[in-house]
């Protein structure tokens, strides 16, 4: 890939700013030093060594040639971080968030790249993990943070290691291995909106080589809102999860873990708040609560809002030689959900979709990994099986009342080889080459059928429905495809000084290609463009150029982590909605958009800096900046006899410009009750530049596209920051700790997701984040 000289300028300003900051900051933690050396304070000492597996082995973080970054789980309970999105308010160019109308599904971009709607057939952009287990669909993703060993968010593509959809990134849970010996905790959090959430955890050692442990928690809290129309709680939680496992360790090489986790999601159905006026002849208006609804669908089939999310793990881990170890991951997971989803947000059915989702999938992956003094290598095998299934209903109060129901039925089958050999050349200098080889087979059954009335059709519980021919019935055999790509890496880490480790890598990396699940073809599936629908749409692709420098100064109390790269991304796929028309020009339906737009570029710079100012006091400051833009998106012109470039009318969603985040953390000795303990005073400040949750954002000269543009305008959010801040006291013997935090205490309102369907009745609902919360917390272990 060649470099504009636009883009190698940006480059070397980027580098002169990654070896200026640690000297900056450098200076800053000598002042602090000198002065501790005069009495004003006690000298820092040395920071907590981070050990990850970002590449499949473990290593100090300072040592992996590329951007990560980790949270502990003591810090992020410590914390009372709720839950997965919360450490993107502190982490570059990173947007995690609950998707709309949910309480448990999630929405990750990383550098610009990721995936908003959760239906079958959409593939991921981020990868999420948890214990190396790929989780093939995003429902059921955002879990409440427990029983963690840490969380590592790696950026850029990760096509070798970790395959395909993991082009922005990959998100890893790592659980906690359990103690030898018997052990049991207990953590209790009250806030306000009632809050009470119950932690229990328990584990004990059956004899010499095996243990046996488990963890059980119940997260409940009222809603920040309600139902005007019927008083029910809006945003509120009922949560259940829960996970068991037993390791053994027959011989000291030898480590066995079997395990199974579960989460039920009883919350009420999350509904949006209306941005604009209702359609006559109620004219309803944008109710005074950002939290507040006027919905009216709850039920799907005769079922509420529920999710049900488990897995079974079995994990072998070999230690051939004091080189050379084996490992076997072995998975099973599953989820269904009701979702009840209310496009409207009004106390009558005009735009509504009860939803149904479920989702299986079985994976196995084989690793070998060689760790020598001057050969460092792990390679492996990867197969995953999966079914992702939706069946839901459009409810469109028109022509009398239709009911659009969609059934999509998506297999994919992917294996994969893969291989990442690094080699010292010298004491100082190493290179590191990698590659993937990854086939990609699906297939999918689509079925939409249009019913008379709004009752729903059979499948949704309406066995008296009345259907018009099927407007699209597809199988396997007329969906079907195989995608086959090799994703290659090459990079090198140079130590040019003891406290410095440069670093370049280059990578690549795909995302599947997919079927418009929403595909419509008017009952013919066989004219020009029902053949081209049929075809569906190619594998997103990258390439990333990645510089950076890492630094561990002041006798390791001063790290500080810079990267700039650019991406180079083809065949971005882009879903969507659009209303079909009869031939009179009525609405009398919706169909899938699922495109590609062609070409992008993404460039951008990423800093992490942390600093043990004192003994006592530390602050951590991260920024990111990303440039993101489409360069050809093509699409059909107004009269259909040509295509027309709109590249230049796009934003990328989910992509603040800016951001950035400010923590400092002052700690000193304090004894309550007797018993000696430290205490800890934490506040945070972040903040994200402005967020589009759709794409184009300008005119294009196209009326039907341009018809969005005010409803995509309005679910916009501007720039805003949050403020947190804890007050932590923990035992010396760390038994023992009591907390009161407080996040976003400024109260801020910021839209987080929402639904442009301005064509629909003119609905355009979002949904906003969590507002201030006051949560106290005890945490006790025996």
């Amino acid at each position: 890939m060649r470099l504009t000289n636009k883009q190698e300028a940006l480059l070397r300003k980027s580098a002169a700013v990654m070896i200026a900051l640690p000297a900056a900051l450098a200076v800053q933690s000598a002042y602090a030093q000198t002065a501790a050396a005069d009495g004003v304070a006690a000298a820092p000492a040395e920071m907590e060594k981070v050990i990850v597996t970002a590449r499949r082995r473990a290593e100090l973080i300072q040592d992996v040639p590329g951007s990560v970054t980790a949270f502990s789980g003591a810090d992020l309970e410590k914390n009372a971080t709720p839950d997965l999105t919360a450490i993107a308010d502190v982490t570059p160019n990173t947007t995690l968030k609950t998707s709309r109308g949910t309480n448990t599904t999630l929405t990750a971009f990383i550098r610009g790249i990721g995936q908003q709607d959760p239906v079958a057939g959409y593939e991921q952009g981020v990868g999420i993990y948890l214990d190396d287990v790929y989780l093939a669909r995003p429902q059921g993703a955002l879990t409440d943070i427990y029983d963690l060993e840490r969380i590592e968010v790696l950026r850029g593509p990760q096509g070798t290691l970790y395959g395909r959809n993991t082009i922005g990134g990959a998100v890893k849970y790592v659980t906690r291995k359990l103690s030898n010996k018997p052990t049991f905790g207990a953590k209790f959090t009250l806030g306000n909106y009632h809050e009470k959430d119950v932690v229990l955890k328990a584990s004990t050692p059956v004899n010499e080589w095996i243990r046996i442990g488990g963890t059980i928690g119940t997260f409940q809290r009222d809603g920040y809102g309600k139902n005007v129309v019927n008083g029910r709680d809006n945003y509120n939680k009922d949560v259940v999860a829960g996970r068991v496992s037993i390791e053994a360790t027959p011989t000291p090489e030898l480590f066995i873990r079997v395990s199974a986790d579960r989460t039920v999601d009883d919350s009420e159905a999350r509904q949006g708040y209306r941005l604009t006026a209702g359609p006559a002849p109620g004219n309803e208006q944008p109710l005074a609560g950002d939290y507040d609804t006027r919905a009216d669908l709850y039920a799907v089939n005769g079922h509420g809002q529920n999710v049900k999310n488990s897995g079974q793990t079995l994990l072998v881990d070999y230690a051939i030689t004091p080189e050379l170890s084996f490992k076997s991951i072995t998975a099973h997971r599953q989820s269904k959900s009701f979702a009840p989803i209310d496009f409207d947000s009004l106390n009558t059915p005009l735009f509504e979709a009860p939803s149904i989702y479920s989702d299986k999938q079985d994976s196995q992956e084989f690793q070998l990994t060689y760790t020598g003094s001057k050969w460092q290598a792990v390679g492996g095998v990867f197969y995953m099986k999966a079914n992702a299934f939706n069946e839901f209903d459009v409810l469109y109060n028109a022509a009398g009342g239709l009911s659009l129901l969609t059934r999509d039925d998506i297999n994919s089958k992917t294996w994969a080889a893969f291989a990442d050999v690094s080699y010292n050349l010298t004491d100082t200098f190493n290179i590191d080459i990698g590659g993937r080889y990854t086939d990609d087979q699906r297939t999918a059954a689509i079925y939409k059928r249009t019913y008379l009335g709004l009752a729903g059709s059979p499948n949704l519980g309406n066995p008296a429905a009345v259907g018009l021919p099927a407007n699209t019935d597809l199988g396997p055999n007329d969906l079907h495809r195989t995608d086959t790509k090799f994703t290659p890496k090459l990079g090198f880490g140079w130590k040019f000084a003891p406290e410095h480790n440069l670093y370049g890598t280059y990578s690549q990396g795909f995302k599947g290609g997919m079927f418009d699940p929403r595909m419509d073809l008017g009952g013919n599936p066989n004219t020009a463009v029902s053949l081209e629908k049929r075809k569906g749409v190619n594998p997103e692709e990258v390439s990333t150029i990645e510089f950076g420098v890492k630094s561990n100064m002041n006798g390791g109390t001063l790290q500080t982590n810079a990267a700039v790269f650019y991406t180079d991304y083809k065949n971005v796929q882009i879903p969507g909605s659009i209303p079909t028309t009869n031939a009179q020009g009525q609405v009398t339906g919706f169909a899938g958009s699922l495109t590609n737009a062609g070409k992008a570029k993404i460039k951008g710079l990423e800093l992490e800096a942390i600093a043990r100012l004192t003994s006592q006091f530390s602050v951590t400051g991260t920024y990111g900046y990303i440039d993101a833009k489409y360069k050809e998106w093509m699409v059909a012109n107004a009269t259909g006899t040509g295509l027309v470039n709109v590249a230049g009318s796009a934003e990328f969603q989910n992509t603040p410009k800016h951001t950035a985040s400010l923590t400092g953390s002052y700690d000193w000795p304090l004894a309550v009750m007797g018993r000696t303990g430290t205490m800890s005073v934490t506040g945070t400040a972040s903040y994200k530049s402005k967020i589009y949750m759709t794409e184009i954002s300008r005119p294009t000269g196209l009326a039907a596209t341009d018809a969005t543009i005010p409803g995509n305008l309005m679910l916009a959010q501007n720039g805003y920051s949050l403020i947190d801040m804890g007050l932590v006291w923990t035992s010396a013997d760390r038994k023992i700790q009591v907390g009161l935090h407080g996040r976003n205490l400024t109260d801020k309102r910021y839209k987080v997701a929402g639904y442009n369907f301005s064509g629909f009745f003119n609905s355009v609902t979002t949904f906003y984040g969590d507002p201030r919360r006051i949560l106290a917390t005890v945490d006790v272990k025996f």
